[in-house]
C-alpha cells in the first residue's frame, strides 16, 4: 500500500480537492483507496458522501476503536473513508499526555488490517499541529498541492522546512512524491509566473499535470460527488485523471525522493 499525505500549511491550497478527486481517479483505475480525514473541518468526509458518522479518526487515534470499526464505504466505488467527526476537534487535549503523540497514527497503521487497500490518502489540516504531524509521520510519501498565487509560495517554503524536520527527527522514510499546481488560471500572467517559479524550484518533483481553475470542480462538493462523477467530461475531471496517471506511473519509479528540497 502506498501511504500518501496531502499537505500544505496554507489554507485554500486545494488539499481536500486533491485528496478527494485523486482518490476518485485512482479508484476509477481499479485501485482500492482509503481516505483518512485528519482535518477537523471534515470536508473530505462530507464531499465523499459520508454523513453522520458516529466514530472516526478520533476514536481510532485514542484507541477506542480499530481501523475496521471506523472504516466507512463512500458513495464512490473503491473508496473507503475514516471520517473526521466533531470529536476530532478535541484530539490535542486527548493526546496531550501520550508520549510520542505525533507517532500515534503511524503506530496504529502498522496493524495487519491496514493492508487492505492499494492507496491511503491522508488529508491534513492547514496548520502545523498534532494532526498534521501525525499525517506526515505515518505517510511514506507527500504530495503538495499549491494554489498558483504568489502568496502561496511562502506556505510551500514553510512546508518543505517541516518536511525536512520530520524526515530528520520522526520519519526518515518520508519522500516528496511531487508538487502539483492547482487553481491554474491560464488567462492570467500571474498564474503562469507562479507555475514557472514552482517548476524552477522543484524541477523533477513537480508533476507535469496542472489542475486548471474550473467552475464545475468548485460545484462538486455541494453535490457530495467527486468531479469524475459530477462532470466526467469537465477539465477538472481530465486534470485529475492525468494526475492519477502520473501517480500510478510512480508505482514502478524509484526516483521518488527529496530531490527538490535538498
Amino acid at each position: 500500500m502506498r501511504c500518501i499525505a496531502i499537505a500544505n500549511q496554507k489554507g485554500g491550497a486545494a488539499k481536500t480537492t486533491t485528496t478527494v478527486n485523486l482518490a476518485a481517479a485512482l479508484a476509477e483505475q481499479a485501485r482500492r483507496v482509503l481516505v483518512v480525514d485528519l482535518d477537523p473541518q471534515g470536508n473530505s468526509t462530507d464531499w465523499l458522501g459520508v454523513v453522520g458518522a458516529g466514530r472516526g479518526v478520533f476514536e481510532f487515534l485514542t484507541g477506542q476503536a480499530s481501523l475496521a470499526d471506523v472504516t466507512i464505504g463512500s458513495t464512490t466505488a473503491n473508496i473507503d473513508v475514516v471520517a473526521a467527526t466533531r470529536a476530532l476537534q478535541g484530539i490535542e487535549r486527548a493526546l496531550a499526555s501520550e508520549v510520542g503523540s505525533e507517532l500515534t497514527l503511524r503506530r496504529k497503521l502498522r496493524a495487519p488490517e491496514a493492508a487492505g487497500w492499494d492507496y491511503m490518502l491522508i488529508d491534513t489540516p492547514p496548520t502545523l499541529g498534532i494532526l498534521t504531524l501525525n499525517g506526515l509521520t505515518a505517510a511514506r510519501e507527500l504530495i503538495v498541492p499549491v494554489e498558483t498565487h504568489v502568496l502561496a509560495l511562502q506556505g510551500v517554503a514553510q512546508l518543505i522546512e517541516t518536511f525536512i524536520a520530520v524526515r530528520e527527527r520522526l520519519n526518515p522514510e518520508l519522500a516528496l512524491a511531487g508538487v502539483v499546481a492547482c487553481r491554474v488560471d491560464s488567462r492570467t500572467r500571474h498564474s503562469a509566473d507562479v507555475v514557472e517559479r514552482l517548476r524552477g524550484t522543484f524541477k523533477g518533483t513537480m508533476y507535469r499535470t496542472e489542475i486548471r481553475e474550473n467552475i464545475r470542480l468548485a460545484e462538486a462538493p455541494s453535490f457530495r460527488r467527486p468531479i469524475l462523477q459530477y462532470d466526467p467530461r469537465s477539465s477538472g475531471a481530465a486534470d485529475y485523471r492525468a494526475l492519477a496517471a502520473e501517480v500510478l506511473a510512480q508505482e514502478t519509479d524509484d526516483k521518488t525522493s527529496l530531490r527538490a528540497a535538498d
